[in-house]
């Protein structure tokens, strides 16, 4: 029987944390220089519509393209870490460590493990790893991006 509430799934719970991964804004002025050396070759066949038409489509295109890339957003809420529609019930976290940038970028290489879910974000240098205790599950850890890996390990910790 319905308890009377329309709203979705999830739609009372408290958000601890969020915090959207975007890109940085010099990104922008780097796709508009690519868009514009790219329309420019098409100015180059001499054509009446290539003079203004590839600068009317690839620039606004270039500047969606980075703001896509930038809309990631990681979320701990209702007891759950919650990452581009992935989320990770905290309770199954059996440990977690906050990686610099350097050593994150060693975990997700040739030291990772192929099995483990990878969300991270190149522009964000950051982030944790999270062990799993699931029998469930053959993931054996998680690594996210974030700019401040020690609020989203208080966190988990505080969770668990």
């Amino acid at each position: 029987m319905a308890t009377g509430s329309d709203s979705p799934p999830g739609a009372h719970e408290t958000i601890t944390y969020r915090e959207t991964l975007r890109t940085p804004w010099w990104w922008y002025l780097v796709s508009f220089g690519v868009a514009c050396l790219l329309a420019a070759e098409f100015h180059v066949g001499g054509l009446p519509l290539t003079a203004w038409v590839p600068f009317a489509v690839l620039l606004p295109l270039s500047a969606v393209f980075v703001w896509w890339l930038g809309r990631s957003r990681l979320e701990v809420r209702g007891g759950e870490l919650r990452i581009q529609g992935a989320h990770l019930p905290l309770r199954i976290v059996s440990g977690a460590v906050g990686l610099d940038p350097r050593t994150l970028r060693l975990v997700v290489g040739r030291e990772g493990d192929p099995a483990a879910f990878v969300q991270i974000r190149p522009w964000v240098g950051p982030g944790v790893q999270l062990w799993l205790d699931d029998p469930d599950d053959p993931t054996p850890y998680w690594v996210v991006s974030t700019r401040h890996p020690d609020r989203v390990l208080a966190l988990v910790r505080a969770a668990g």
